[in-house]
């Protein structure tokens, strides 16, 4: 992360991926502005492009072609991302709920949340139906549907241009997989009443076309397992109905506070709501002034007038402009195949040159954000000390190893240390432990801290304890108090207390489901954000160590490795949003129950910065034994191995490998020496078998991936 020139002083939260806030990303992080500390909030890693939806469904484009990474676009944009779905917004204490997360605080904060074509009144919509919007979820339900065998009959409710662009492109698709079935477009009045008489006609002849049955003026008074019961007594049969009978707001918009107009949020032509601070754009919002329908192309033409707006309120002028929305606009239609209609000011078009038109426009917007800007690194000064390019490295420094120094620079610092001349402290192995006899009981005392390389405190400070405790349940301790050292960036009080209490409410629930308590901590302010913690645990019995694997013994791993290879491509703009979330929830997860579990283990770690192979590599010594590898067994999160096959590396992976000589080289063996941060436990039990039938059963992404030989120091690989 590069320090912020000038102390934060403004919070600004967006709330919601649409389109106008992705384009406010892009274009923020071309220009941010100074002081500002930008979020980003949405329930996913990655949003769906509408205009591409009925050619996806159709079969036109990969499901991948509809999404707009949020997550590499809030990395451009130096933001943090926070990802779940806000549930409340408190205009009087300047805050914002997500569940799960303390709250989020904000100066300004701006609304493009979209819209959802759910029927929660409509008995069986709920289990059954399937709403257009949000456009992401509905995809990757039609894709499933589309896959499975059997009758494909489909039913959509909502007779206008969305659910007639569905049902168009349902049923080309079906014909394409060789599907036989019905489709049936239902409308309570008129369908497509909003268009012309000459572009309705058009759509209808291409329905027919497509072998779509139109049903109008029909009330649907129940959606079933096997289709839709009309009020007029008929049943119509389907397999999937889709929902897209008009655009409803969000639910949570009415305990806002704010004016709204039918559920959405009203705004002045400056893009403001009834409170100056909160802003709205796209389809969520209305335009009190000039009222539109739902479409794109006015959340895509608000981005700059909101970005500026934004801007100014953040800087505190009162340089707004307006937003004027054009009085008609072009609509382009799919038709089912590679087929479209146009129509602006009375003139129709449509055909397949209106096709390529419309796959033209939606593919050049897209690729704004496949090819997204790259920051410039910084220019060295000259002239400048000996070394310092060697020391700098080729890239960046990686914070997903926790940006450690190396095993040999920490041992050799260590080493020079005269031993303990107490007799109630034990050094333990490891470098960052030790056992301590405090009136009779054994107490484990370790500390860890990482620099942060994801901008979310909540997350990194979750990360962080996890990481943190990882010492302590591979010793088979009961963790017990841990005081906190946290850095921040330059900012102001108000900014500050607001991370600080973020970081202490995330790192208290960590530690307290964990059965410890945070019992205090110290805080400073430099270029960075890192955060660490001193622990202390327990031990009933004498600790568990490096030094009691036995030949024979399973060797079990609790999590899946590959986090140092996501966090590195995830820095350099290569790793797809999916993947980092799987990431981050794997870093985030705590080993509680899992240690637990493996208490009876005769040799334990935890995988952190030296990778699974030098963690193994590390027992074997210590316990004079050797150890066989069943590379197929070993679990990977996902995506790690596609990354590592395209040459991404943490930055500590060559010094992990020349720690471990000797083994093969490859995208899928130098996973072994990825550095983890919060990775999982390397247990060294007996009884192989049933312990990970019982980790497995408790919900646990465990693995058997070897045993442990009586090959001193030889790790092989089977």
């Amino acid at each position: 992360m590069t320090p912020n020139t000038l102390p934060l002083t403004r919070d600004l939260v967006l709330i919601g991926g649409g389109h106008s806030h992705a384009l406010v990303l892009r274009m923020w992080g071309m220009s941010p502005l100074p002081g500002a500390r930008l979020t980003l909030i949405d329930p996913g890693p990655t949003t769906a492009y509408s205009g591409m939806l009925p050619g996806f469904v159709a079969g036109h484009y990969p499901r991948r072609a509809l999404d707009i990474d949020l997550v590499r676009l809030a990395r451009v944009a130096g933001a943090r991302i926070v990802l779940g779905a806000v549930d409340r917004l408190d205009l009087a204490a300047r805050t914002i709920h997500v569940p799960g997360r303390p709250p989020i605080g904000f100066d300004v904060a701006s609304l493009d949340i979209g819209i959802t074509s759910a029927m929660p009144d409509l008995p069986g919509f709920a289990d059954h139906g399937v709403p257009a919007k949000p456009l992401g979820a509905f995809a990757s339900r039609w894709e499933t549907w589309l896959c499975t065998d059997g009758p494909a009959d489909v039913c959509v409710i909502g007779g206008g241009v969305a659910g007639a662009e569905l049902a168009a492109a349902m049923a080309f698709a079906l014909k394409r997989r060789g599907r036989s079935g019905s489709v049936h477009l239902i409308d309570r009045g008129t369908a497509l009443a909003a268009l012309r008489p000459g572009a309705a006609a058009r759509l209808r002849a291409a329905l027919e076309q497509q072998g779509v049955t139109l049903i109008e003026h029909a009330e649907v008074v129940a959606v079933t397992g096997t289709g839709v019961a009309l009020a007029d007594g008929r049943q119509i049969p389907a397999g999937f109905v889709a929902g897209a009978a008009g655009a409803q707001p969000q639910g949570w918009l009415t305990g806002t506070g704010l004016t709204l107009e039918r559920g959405f949020v009203a705004v002045s032509p400056t893009l403001q709501s009834s409170d100056p601070d909160v802003f709205a754009a796209g389809d969520c919002a209305h335009m009190v002034d000039s009222p539109r329908p739902k479409a794109g192309v006015f959340a895509v033409r608000q981005a700059p007038i909101l970005l500026h707006n934004l801007r100014a309120r953040l800087a505190g002028t009162d340089s707004f402009r307006r937003y004027r929305p054009q009085r008609d606009y072009l609509k382009l239609i799919s038709l089912g195949g590679t087929s479209a209609l146009g129509d602006r000011f009375g003139l129709t078009l449509s055909g397949p040159l209106i096709w390529r038109w419309k796959d033209r426009i939606d593919r050049t917007f897209m690729r704004r954000f496949a090819s997204l800007p790259a920051m410039p690194a910084p220019r060295h000064p000259v002239p400048r000390a000996a070394g310092t390019e060697e020391a700098l490295g080729d890239k960046p420094m990686c914070g997903g190893c926790g940006a450690k120094v190396g095993r040999d620079a920490l041992s050799a610092a260590l080493a020079v240390l005269p031993p303990p001349v107490r007799s109630d402290v034990t050094p333990l192995p490891g470098d960052d432990a030790a056992l301590l006899t405090t009136g009779g009981r054994r107490q484990v005392l370790t500390t860890d801290h990482l620099r942060a390389f994801v901008e979310d405190p909540v997350t990194m400070a979750r990360i962080a304890a996890v990481h943190a405790l990882g010492d302590i349940w591979a010793m088979g301790a009961a963790p017990q108090a841990a005081v906190a050292n946290i850095t921040l960036p330059r900012m102001s009080d108000a900014l500050a207390q607001r991370s600080l209490s973020e970081i202490l409410a995330a790192a208290s629930g960590i530690f307290r489901e964990a059965g410890a308590e945070i019992v205090g901590g110290h805080s400073s302010m430099g270029d960075e954000t890192t955060i660490g913690f001193t622990i202390t645990g327990l031990c009933d019995d004498a600790p568990i160590t490096l030094s009691g694997a036995r030949p024979g013994d399973a060797l079990i791993l609790t999590k899946p490795i590959g986090s140092g290879v996501i966090m590195a491509a995830e820095m350099a703009g290569l790793a797809e949003g999916a993947s980092v979330a799987a990431a981050l929830s794997s870093m985030t997860r705590p080993q509680t129950v899992a240690a637990d579990l493996l208490r009876h283990a005769h040799a334990m770690t935890d995988v952190t910065g030296f990778g699974l192979a030098g963690h193994l590599q590390g027992i074997c010594a210590a316990s004079g034994t050797g150890a066989e590898l069943r590379i197929d067994r070993i679990p990977c999160l996902d995506g790690a191995r596609e990354l590592s096959a395209r040459g991404v590396r943490s930055t500590l992976y060559p010094k992990n490998r020349k720690a471990v000589p000797g083994l093969p080289s490859d995208p899928l063996h130098d996973l072994l020496f990825d550095p983890q941060t919060a990775g999982g436990l390397l247990a060294c039990v007996g009884d192989g078998p049933a312990t990970l039938a019982a980790l497995q059963a408790a919900g646990i992404r465990a693995a058997l991936i070897g045993t442990v030989t009586d090959r001193f120091g030889q790790i092989d690989i089977v």
